[in-house]
């Protein structure tokens, strides 16, 4: 059997920075879903409700990538009071053609956020205005961090309200976030307002409970939804997707279950019935997104497996030629 390849959570880092290469490589396999190419089972996930945990398992095969992964991802959210990150997990990747595996990425859950990221990246191309250059994050984490950085290479921002349930760390963050991306950025207790002011809202928390209502959106505006990963989330008002004039998801199958489309489904405000076009179905062509500066615009992204598989070959072919990662002898 060949050697297995070992690659940490430092040499991914170095491998794969979240820049425009990232947001590529997940458009190309959002593409791939919508031309029908890929197997992607559902996800499974289980639930810990003594800890306020969850896993989830996701993967893809593409068929024309020579590899393909699985994707192992713990949540536990109450990690933070314990010192340790609320997420964690990797992924194993195998050989398409004969099944063997060939790497173990010990990421962390690095690669996971560098994908979702990017996810957010691609429904802005498509989805936010041109012009678009104020943006409201709800959300204190890795995610809120990560969003803006992945927007700022596709959008021109420059300005940039947070606002988190925890005042202090919307603080802390803005203050962060101010240093780092060279732009302003403040913190807001006044959920309604920041979101009112914005061009681009992403929403990156673990909320069971809508955080934004219909009635504050406003035309022109888009929203990034990517924390409503599972059936018991929920950061959108249900009325905000027929408010919009454009819902994507990036999975439809998946949307349906557990992410924002679930909850307008269950309300009766969408028939169960209606199909919309997907993210990838925008990358190649098959669907338009935004259509003029006065539309309100919706990406519902759940996380999907072909981002993972994307990702973790990405990863996988630039160790090659930066001979990075250690051999295991199987």
């Amino acid at each position: 059997m060949p050697d297995i390849k070992i690659l940490t959570e430092a040499e991914l880092r170095q491998l794969v920075p979240l820049d425009l290469a990232a947001i590529d490589c997940v458009e190309q396999g959002f593409a791939a879903l919508a031309q029908g190419k890929v197997v992607m089972p559902p996800i499974m996930s289980m639930e810990m409700a003594e800890n306020n945990g969850e896993i989830c398992v996701k993967a893809a095969y593409v068929p024309d990538l020579d590899s393909f992964a699985v994707k192992m991802s713990p949540g536990f959210f109450d990690n933070p009071a314990l010192g340790l990150p609320s997420t964690s997990g990797l992924m194993v990747v195998f050989s398409s053609r004969t099944g063997v595996l060939e790497a173990l990425l010990l990421d962390n859950g690095y690669l996971t956020d560098v994908r979702t990221a990017a996810a957010g990246a691609v429904s802005a191309r498509y989805l936010a205005r041109e012009d678009a250059s104020r943006v409201c994050i709800l959300g204190t984490g890795v995610h809120a961090r990560l969003q803006l950085k992945a927007l700022m290479l596709v959008r021109p921002i420059t300005q940039a309200t947070i606002w988190g349930r925890d005042a202090a760390k919307a603080t802390a963050l803005a203050a962060e976030l101010s240093t780092d991306c060279g732009i302003d950025v403040t913190a807001s207790t006044d959920a309604e307002a920041a979101v009112s002011a914005a061009d681009v809202i992403i929403t990156t928390t673990a909320s069971a409970d809508p955080l934004i209502m219909a009635d504050w959106l406003r035309p022109g505006q888009h929203i990034t939804a990517m924390g409503s990963d599972q059936e018991y989330k929920c950061e959108l008002d249900p009325a905000c997707v027929t408010r919009a004039d454009l819902y994507v998801p990036d999975s439809q199958a998946q949307t349906t279950e557990r992410g924002e489309l679930r909850r307008a489904l269950e309300t009766g405000l969408v028939a169960t019935d209606q199909r919309f076009s997907e993210l990838g179905d925008l990358a190649i062509g098959r669907a338009k997104g935004r259509q003029s500066d006065s539309e309100i615009t919706i990406a519902d992204l759940t996380g999907t497996g072909v981002q993972d598989t994307a990702i973790a070959t990405f990863a996988l072919t630039r160790s090659e030629t930066r001979s990075l990662g250690s051999a295991f002898k199987n």
